[in-house]
C-alpha cells in the first residue's frame, strides 16, 4: 500500500501517529499561526465555474482561508446542540427495533431542506456549524442532521448486532425524511439537497439512485469520499484503529485529543461534535476506570460492512438523477472514473486544500458557501419557462 493510501486511511478514521498517552498531556493548546490570505491566484479565479466543471472560488469568498486554531488558554467546554438547531426529534421504526434521532431547523415558506448524513463513527452534530453557516446565508433554508443507527443518540434494541449495510442505512434515511415530514405536518416535502460525509456520501448517493424521493430531490453533495481510494485503504483500517485511544478521562480530554491530532481542526466544531461520539461507561461494583469515556460506536465491529459501503460508489454517483457536487480535501482522492466524469462536466468539483477529512467541520463557512451556491444553481423555482405556443396563438401573436 502506498504512503498516500496509508495517509488517506488515517485521515478517514482520525487516528494520530502514535498511541495517545493522556497522562503526559496538558490542555493548553498552542495558538495556530496566522496565515495571510494569498491573492496570487485571483487572476485565474475570475470565473466561478471552469470548463471542466470545477468550482473556482473568488478571492472575496475566502474559501481557502486557514481554519482557526485553538488559542492558548481557550476553553474546551462543550457547546450544546441547542446553539445550532431548533429541536431534536425521535422516530420509532415500524417494527419498534430502532429509535432514530435527528436534529432539525425547519425551512421557512418554500425554502429548501438540507438533509445531512454523517460518516462512520460520527453523528449528526458534525454538521452543526455548517448548518448554522448555511442559514446565515439562506435564512429560509432548513437543516436536518440525522444520527444513523449505532451512532449518536439513535438507539437499537440489540446494540451488539447492528445492521449497518448500505441498503439498510439508505432505507433508514428515507424513513427519517418521511417521518420528519409527518411529525412536522408538512403537506409535502420541501425541495431537498442531500449532503453526506464519507460513509454518509455513499448513503445519500444510494438513496438518490433509488429515485424514491421523486421530484423533491434537487441535488446531492458528497464530502471527501471516492470509491477507489476508500476501497484501497480498507485493508489497513484495523491496524489504524488499534492505535487510537480506547477512552478518555473526560469529554474535554476527548475534545482536546481531536484538536491536537488535527482530526478536527476547528475548536468550535470539536466542542460541539465530539461529545456525541463518547459514552460514559461505569461497571457497578467495580472501581471507576481511568478513562471511562469510551467511543459510542465500535468501528472495528463494522468491518463486515466496509467494502459494501463503497463498492460501485463512483458509477452510482455519476448515474443518479439530480445535481451533483463533490467536495474533497485534495485532488489526489479522485479515482479514474470520477476524473473522467469531471472532465466531461458530469458533476461539480470543489477542492479545499487547507482542510482535513472533516471538511465541513474544519471549514464550515467555506463549505456553506459552496453548498448554497450549489443549491441556487439547481433551484428549479428560479427557472423562467418560455410561454406555450398555444397561449401565444390565443393572444393573437404570430409564432
Amino acid at each position: 500500500m502506498s504512503d498516500l493510501q496509508r495517509a488517506w486511511a488515517k485521515a478517514k478514521l482520525g487516528i494520530a501517529h502514535g498511541v495517545f498517552d493522556e497522562a503526559e498531556e496538558d490542555y493548553t493548546i498552542p495558538e495556530a499561526a496566522d496565515v495571510a490570505d494569498d491573492d496570487s491566484s485571483s487572476a485565474s479565479s475570475a470565473s466561478s465555474v471552469s470548463s471542466a466543471g470545477t468550482i473556482v472560488p473568488t478571492a472575496s469568498q475566502r474559501l481557502f482561508a486557514r481554519p482557526n486554531g485553538v488559542s492558548r488558554g481557550r476553553t474546551l467546554e462543550q457547546i450544546p446542540w441547542t446553539t445550532y438547531f431548533e429541536r431534536e426529534l425521535y422516530m420509532d421504526s415500524a417494527d419498534q427495533s430502532v429509535k432514530f434521532h435527528a436534529y432539525l431547523s425547519s425551512p421557512v415558506e418554500k425554502g429548501p431542506l438540507f438533509v445531512m448524513h454523517h460518516g462512520a463513527g460520527s453523528s449528526g452534530l458534525t454538521f452543526a456549524l455548517l448548518g448554522s453557516e448555511i442559514r446565515k446565508r439562506m435564512p429560509n433554508a432548513g437543516i436536518l442532521a440525522v444520527d444513523c443507527r449505532g451512532h449518536g443518540s439513535t438507539t437499537t434494541k440489540n446494540e451488539g448486532s447492528v445492521d449497518l449495510s448500505l441498503q439498510t442505512l439508505s432505507s433508514d434515511l428515507l424513513f427519517m425524511i418521511e417521518a420528519v415530514q409527518k411529525q412536522m405536518s408538512w403537506a409535502c416535502l420541501p425541495p431537498l439537497v442531500l449532503v453526506g460525509h464519507s460513509l454518509g456520501g455513499a448513503v445519500v448517493t444510494d438513496l438518490a439512485s433509488t429515485k424514491k424521493l421523486g421530484s423533491s430531490l434537487l441535488a446531492y453533495a458528497v464530502l471527501d469520499v471516492v470509491e477507489g481510494s476508500a476501497i484501497d485503504a480498507l485493508q489497513s483500517m484495523q491496524s489504524y484503529l488499534s492505535t487510537r485511544p480506547s477512552g478518555f478521562a473526560s469529554v474535554e480530554s476527548g475534545i482536546d485529543w481531536h484538536i491536537r491530532t488535527r482530526t478536527v481542526r476547528n475548536s468550535m466544531s470539536a466542542r460541539t461534535s465530539v461529545p456525541a461520539l463518547l459514552l460514559l461507561h461505569r461497571d457497578d461494583g467495580m472501581p471507576s476506570p481511568e478513562r471511562p469515556w469510551r467511543w459510542r460506536t465500535d468501528l472495528a465491529a463494522t468491518q463486515p460492512f466496509w467494502e459494501g459501503w463503497f463498492a460501485g460508489l463512483s458509477k452510482k454517483f455519476l448515474a443518479a438523477p439530480g445535481g451533483k457536487l463533490l467536495l474533497l480535501a485534495g485532488t489526489d482522492r479522485l479515482d479514474t472514473e470520477l476524473t473522467i466524469g469531471q472532465m466531461q462536466g458530469k458533476y461539480n468539483l470543489q477542492v479545499f486544500p487547507e482542510a482535513g477529512h472533516f471538511i465541513h467541520e474544519d471549514l464550515p463557512e467555506q463549505t456553506a458557501i459552496s453548498l448554497v451556491d450549489f443549491y441556487k444553481r439547481n433551484d428549479r423555482s428560479q427557472l423562467v419557462l418560455p410561454p406555450k405556443v398555444s397561449d401565444l396563438l390565443k393572444q393573437g401573436k404570430k409564432v
